[in-house]
């Protein structure tokens, strides 16, 4: 019988280098659930996570993925008992610091997206400490979606094209799809050509909506916590199956 190690090294053999996403996200979802099924505390998912965020960032590393996006924490988890916002929040802190070293000796770039400016301010100073430490690092950027909703940043990007209209900057029937990617959170960064969900719910959950416009998504039924190395690969491998048509017909994409 292969060790996990094994079939983890088959899955990555069979990935095609030439055709691996330049930009990956993530729902990382079933913290509290795989906590639960401990007989444990939420926040112990959420602590047992970090391996999971780990084993993504190294595999995305490993196979040659340049943006890795995991929704952290949304807008809408404010409204979670202050508890678990709090231990949330100190095990981000203990986190960053924990891994800022390992960031630098792999070229991971630290970057966030969201109302950070809602964070603790313990927070906030911990992750600009990060953000300016791994700045010229360039092997893979990892973004942490934090304080985060896709409609706080649609209304986010209208205001500021609102504003750039009134103070005369920016002409109205100039305004283009990428007039409006330029003001939002991800601008600069490749749009996600995979979007993966775990812990088996089927939904978005206000993520990265423009973004996703043309994303592959992929669901599993795996907890957060017990996403591994393989996991990842096995999405790479579904998404590299497909006929990706951009509405166009098979035939334009892959002509006889």
């Amino acid at each position: 019988m292969e060790k996990a190690s094994d079939i983890t090294e088959v899955l990555k053999a069979r990935i095609d280098p030439d055709r691996v996403p330049r930009h990956i996200a993530i729902i990382m979802d079933g913290n509290g659930r795989w906590a639960e099924r401990q007989g444990e505390h939420r926040v112990v998912g959420h602590a047992n996570g970090v391996r999971s965020v780990r084993e993504a960032l190294v595999a995305c590393r490993e196979i040659g993925v340049e943006h890795l996006t995991l929704y952290a924490f949304s807008t809408e988890n404010w409204n979670r008992p202050k508890a678990e916002v709090d231990a949330l929040m100190d095990l981000l802190v203990k986190t960053v610091i924990g891994e800022l070293e390992e960031l630098n000796a792999n070229g991971v770039r630290l970057h966030t997206i969201g109302d950070t400016a809602s964070l603790p301010e313990s927070c906030r100073a911990t992750l600009l400490d990060a953000i300016a430490a791994t700045a010229k690092n360039d092997r893979i950027t990892i973004t942490l979606a934090l304080s985060y909703s896709s409609r706080w940043e649609l209304v986010r990007a209208a205001q500021r094209i609102a504003t750039d209209v009134k103070e005369g900057r920016l002409d109205p029937a100039a305004i283009t799809d990428e007039t409006f990617a330029a003001h939002l959170a991800t601008a600069g960064m490749p749009d996600p050509e995979l979007l993966i969900r775990t812990s088996g719910e089927q939904r978005i959950s206000n993520f990265l909506l423009w973004q996703i416009a043309y994303a592959e998504l992929w669901f599993t039924p795996v907890l957060w916590p017990d996403f591994r190395k393989d996991h990842l690969f096995q999405a790479v491998l579904d998404y590299q199956g497909r006929e990706r048509r951009f509405g166009l017909i098979s035939e334009q994409v892959t002509p006889a």
